[in-house]
């Protein structure tokens, strides 16, 4: 009978064991923040050929999908909310005339995540135009001209 007796006990606390694992928390522990430049030195020297190309219009780098789109639905708005646009192109009334993407390596075989992107924009009525490499100042305002006329 001790047996079954020790048997019972040693049963008893791998299960108390188990459960208690499961209801413990991770520890949450504060990591540091630090800055960083809101634009790598490739976004920047692109940044400059906009102002050149587009003296007229407002640049915005680094613009949330949230502050230019919206929607009611939080399935839908969970698709774009922590998405983020490389420049947004507005005329001289605020209208957002256009978005440029400007995408490196790390977006080979991200197509159809781009596209997917890029069709959330367009049904808010946004063109896009995406560079891999960044154009001449003339290329831009060639590529521009339809929206900001």
């Amino acid at each position: 009978m001790s047996i079954w007796l020790i048997i019972g006990i040693v049963a008893i606390v791998v299960v108390l064991m188990a459960l208690g694992g499961k209801n413990k928390k991770p520890k949450q522990q504060h990591t540091p923040i630090h800055a960083k430049a809101i634009l790598t030195k490739r976004e920047q020297q692109f940044f400059q050929i906009l102002e050149q190309a587009l003296p007229h219009a407002y640049i915005f780098p680094q613009v949330s999908f949230s502050a230019i789109l919206t929607t009611k639905g939080f399935y839908t708005r969970s698709q774009f909310n922590r998405k983020i646009a490389d420049f947004v192109i507005c005329d001289e009334r605020m209208n957002i005339v256009a978005i440029i993407e400007l995408d490196d390596s790390s977006h080979k075989g991200r197509e159809q995540q781009d596209a997917a992107r890029d069709a959330m924009l367009n049904e808010a009525g946004y063109p896009v135009l995406r560079y891999s490499q960044i154009p001449a100042s003339t290329q831009v305002v060639k590529d521009m001209r339809q929206w900001l006329a």
